[in-house]
């Protein structure tokens, strides 16, 4: 039976030791953080995220945690609306093969999928990592020692295992923030099944009302240092870039005053490397070429990736470096596609200037419009192939 190490207990590392677990593989899961987290932002499963999920049989599980389609309300800085984008456009845009569910969910889902599949350790890391043509070495915080046929490093953008394998300098960081978080309660001002987004030079933020315990707040700004700004808190730093804003904002910055619990607030980075693997050791998902929120797509990437190194690695059963080598020559297309994408979604979520939020209005009431509304379906329709 082949061995697999795998630090990080994400989308990412969870799938992974999914997909290799029904494989055959006995894994060992290392996390960091000790005990499962949650994050409430929403992610989107379409394209060959949804195949994944599909083939790894998550959907029945998914579908019943599905938030659907909703209502966006493009709104003023005090709450008024300026227009209204329906659901059926992104219905119309998206297709029937999508999904869309909090992060946590996903990843609780994921959990439960593999728990009897693979030993997870919580509160462990990677202490040194030896490797040569047989296999790979790693020492463990807990005084363990495992010895593996593959090293998966799934530990995200500030991965450990990233540095120890190859050195530091991938990381690209970004002059923004971003900030995500679930609501107990629905914004009182934001109609239900809608969400109120405003979009401002350098900021957007967005309340999602979809009823108790599926509600969620999402803010993104243009920050000159974003090591200052992480310093101060969500809290406080949100107050400061959003406060004068309306349509369940202050609302929402109050929520997380009270409750942190589940809130993501880091800076922007991608990750860019000329390779993901070495010898027995490979990284995935966010730790190899991390996209950012703005490509939409992180999630999707990381079931793909997942499935799809499994399925390397069957068809290469006994040359790992060969199966790695193949996995990424069929992947990395897509990835680097959605980290360009992202980077022009800067300028969205992000605009510089006034000129370019009307733009961006100009651009978004254009797809309300039904001929336009087609061109949009069949240009996502071949991005997501």
């Amino acid at each position: 039976m082949k061995r697999a190490v795998i630090v990080g207990a994400g989308i990412a590392g969870l799938a992974t030791a999914l997909r290799l677990g029904r494989d055959g593989w006995r894994t060992v899961v290392v996390e960091r953080a000790p005990a499962r987290r949650s994050s409430g932002y929403l992610v989107n499963l379409l394209g060959p995220g949804y195949d994944a999920a599909e083939h790894l049989g998550l959907l029945p599980a998914l579908s019943a945690h599905d938030l659907g389609l909703f209502t966006t309300v493009l709104v003023r800085a005090d709450g008024r609306p300026k227009f209204t984008v329906p659901s059926a456009i992104a219905e119309a845009a998206i297709g029937k093969r999508a999904v869309s569910v909090f992060r946590g969910d996903l990843e609780s889902i994921l959990y439960e999928a593999v728990a009897d599949r693979a030993e997870i350790r919580f509160g462990t890391t990677v202490h040194s990592i030896d490797q040569d043509t047989d296999g790979v070495r790693v020492v463990l915080s807990d005084g363990t020692t495992e010895h593996a046929d593959l090293l998966v490093g799934a530990d995200g953008v500030h991965s450990a295992t990233r540095t120890a394998v190859f050195g530091s300098g991938f990381r690209v960081d970004l002059p923004y923030l971003v900030a995500a978080f679930p609501l107990a309660r629905p914004a009182a001002d934001v109609p239900p099944s809608s969400a109120a987004t405003f979009i401002g030079p350098g900021r957007t933020a967005a309340i999602v009302n979809l009823g108790p315990n599926r509600s969620s707040a999402f803010f993104t700004y243009r920050c000159g240092d974003p090591t200052t700004e992480l310093r101060r808190g969500p809290a406080d730093a949100l107050g400061a870039a959003f406060g004068d804003l309306g349509a369940g904002v202050p609302e929402a910055i109050r929520h997380l005053e009270s409750d942190p619990t589940g809130a993501y607030f880091d800076a922007v980075s991608q990750v860019v490397m000329p390779r993901w693997s070495s010898g027995r050791a490979v990284l995935l998902g966010d730790a190899a070429w991390c996209v950012t929120l703005f490509a939409g797509h992180g999630a999707a990437l990381a079931l793909a990736g997942a499935d799809q190194l499994g399925a390397a690695l069957q068809r290469h059963a006994d040359d790992i470096p060969t199966a790695l080598a193949e996995w990424e020559a069929g992947l990395r297309p897509e990835a680097a596609k959605r980290q360009a994408l992202a980077r022009r979604g800067m300028l969205q979520y992000a605009p510089p200037s006034r000129f370019h939020v009307w733009m961006s209005d100009l651009t978004i009431r254009a797809i309300t419009f039904p001929g336009i509304r087609g061109l949009v379906r069949r240009g996502i329709e071949r991005a997501n192939r």
